[in-house]
């Protein structure tokens, strides 16, 4: 019954006028700011979007000063801010001689600091209504239409921009030097991106506040680029992702009765560690079941290796020969019944037996072996003792292709350096040259 209750209340909130604008507007804000966090994450950008959404507030103090409760003054004042912050950052950099982190935290604090007194001096006198959670926090459900006209006129100014000079973009993302070589002016371009930056972070004050608007315009770009890396497929996910966690944290922040523009973040903050954990291929589980995987494999190739070369010894022995514990023999044994490298040993025996196949790649990890062993002696000088726990190590990921160029560049040898045979690539098949043992590789 609860659970129906819960559902009629989301549907009540979602045919209320103001609610529908807030989603929009969240939606549309998530947008735009992460198709520019893209290009801020891309070219290490991040605490100057974190500095623009907080040295805007003297913006919105002076625009309130000069016209009142006015959008268009809260606007202007504010991407006047923005600018002006990016004035002085590049200042304090090429003038001032200051990091680029120090100048980005000097200019953002102290700007940030002039706006909170700002804004606390002005609610003190009779009359005015400006509430500085709304600022800092956002106010989503109190989205206008006004409001709603100055998100979608942004969204729509930055997809164009970066629609029309994405080239440009895309150079200066990832080879700023190069893209100034090219001709690209790069110092007009990041002026511009930072005036793109500053519209965003004004049209996305209402729906996540200045302090959290930079989770929108890092957080979803960062998970766009854990799933692609190529750039245009990143922008077309940072924006589904960010509409996403807009729509998907405005609803949480009614089911649970929360502040919207907390939830948002934690939405898209949340997604963010999923795609991280559990992308297919570069999601930190995945990466640690083929790491684990890898591992059992090569400790299944040692013990066929181990079984191939030592027919007399028992498992005791090879368990020893191989210094391994019961629990290491165990997984290694039923990786290779899984792959159908050895069956059921004969009875009264523990011992397992080789298959068909398992004798084949046995064959081929003692090829791969020796061929390693003959190919450090000759062509890199590495003495005699030196060999053997080289080739254990590198044996089980030389690639076939690269085993036979070794082979054939080292004149088909017959024995590595310690005098044992090196298998031939198809058991039984003849050696392609009677190069002799020990004799310099010919020419190719």
């Amino acid at each position: 019954m609860e659970v129906i209750d819960t559902a009629w209340s989301l549907q009540d909130y979602l045919e209320q006028p103001y609610f529908q604008r807030a989603l929009l507007a969240a939606v549309m804000a998530g947008i735009a700011c992460a198709l520019l966090g893209c290009f801020m994450v891309l070219r290490n950008m991040a605490l100057i979007g974190d500095a623009l959404s907080h040295a805007i507030l003297p913006g919105v103090v002076v625009g309130f000063m000069i016209a009142g409760h006015s959008l268009l003054a809260f606007f202007v004042g504010s991407v006047g801010a923005g600018l002006l912050a990016a004035v002085l950052i590049a200042w304090l950099q090429n003038r001032g001689g200051a990091r680029n982190d120090a100048a980005i935290g000097i200019v953002f604090s102290a700007m940030f600091a002039l706006g909170v007194i700002g804004i606390s001096t002005l609610t003190r006198r009779e009359g005015v209504h400006l509430d500085m959670k709304d600022f800092l926090f956002g106010n989503v459900l109190g989205i206008g239409r006004d409001d709603l006209i100055l998100a979608g006129l942004v969204l729509v100014f930055d997809v164009l921009c970066v629609w029309l000079f994405f080239p440009y973009f895309f150079a200066s993302a990832f080879q700023s030097d190069v893209a100034q070589t090219m001709g690209i002016p790069t110092r007009t371009l990041h002026y511009f991106t930072v005036w793109m930056l500053s519209l965003t972070v004004v049209a996305s004050l209402q729906s996540v506040g200045v302090i959290l608007v930079v989770s929108m315009l890092i957080v979803p770009a960062s998970t766009a680029l854990i799933i692609s890396h190529k750039l245009r497929n990143v922008l077309l996910w940072a924006m589904g992702l960010g509409a996403l966690s807009s729509a998907l944290g405005l609803l949480a922040s009614v089911h649970w009765n929360t502040a919207p523009g907390p939830a948002i973040t934690l939405t898209a903050t949340l997604i963010y560690l999923l795609v991280l954990v559990g992308h297919p291929q570069r999601g930190l589980w995945p990466q640690r079941i083929r790491r684990t995987l890898r591992l059992w494999q090569h400790w299944a190739e040692d013990l066929i290796k181990a079984l191939h070369r030592h027919p007399d010894h028992n498992i005791i022995q090879i368990q020893q020969g191989l210094g391994w514990s019961s629990t290491t023999y165990r997984l290694a044994q039923l990786f290779c019944r899984n792959k159908g490298w050895i069956h059921t040993a004969t009875e009264g025996s523990s011992r397992p037996n080789l298959t068909e196949k398992g004798l084949h790649k046995a064959l081929q990890m003692v090829r791969a072996h020796r061929l390693w062993e003959s190919y450090l002696a000759q062509k890199q000088g590495f003495e005699p003792h030196q060999l053997h726990w080289l080739a254990e190590k590198d044996e089980h990921v030389l690639p076939q292709e690269f085993l036979d160029q070794i082979d054939q560049s080292l004149g088909f040898p017959d024995h590595d350096p310690h005098g044992s045979p090196i298998p031939p690539k198809n058991p039984g098949a003849p050696k392609k040259s009677n190069t002799p043992t020990g004799t310099s590789a010919p020419k190719g």
